[in-house]
């Protein structure tokens, strides 16, 4: 699966999210850029969810530190939104450190910005 992150190039744990996803099987493209506001915006995430990179995998962005397992179930499942985003950068999710704290609470985002949650992990 081809996947494209758009990130700034100062971000470590951008970059550590990337290694993830490579680690995971995914054929991973990153853009650094200096316009990731607008990359969120033209991708639909809502300001609620937004962090420090953005990924595109086929029709759907993915905003954060997303978990594989809430990737592999939007792409099984394909259900009707935009995309789906781990809000806050919390510790323990793919590519921050620190212990996980409690369930990270996937959420998903349709165009008109409404959030619904998508999956606990």
């Amino acid at each position: 699966m081809n996947v494209t992150v758009y990130k700034s190039s100062s971000c470590n744990c951008c970059g550590n999210y990337v290694a993830y996803l490579k680690r995971r099987g995914l054929n991973v493209e990153t853009v650094n850029t200096q316009d990731l506001s607008g990359i969120k915006s033209a991708n639909g995430v809502p300001r609620d969810v937004q962090s420090c990179h953005t990924t595109l995998i086929g029709d759907y962005t993915v905003e954060g530190h997303v978990p594989i397992e809430a990737i592999e179930k939007l792409l099984n499942e394909r259900p009707p939104i935009e995309g789906i985003a781990l809000p806050d950068m919390p510790a323990g999710s793919p590519g921050m450190p620190g212990a996980k704290q409690g369930p990270f609470d996937i959420r998903g985002f349709t165009a008109d910005g409404t959030l619904s949650s998508f999956m606990l992990l």
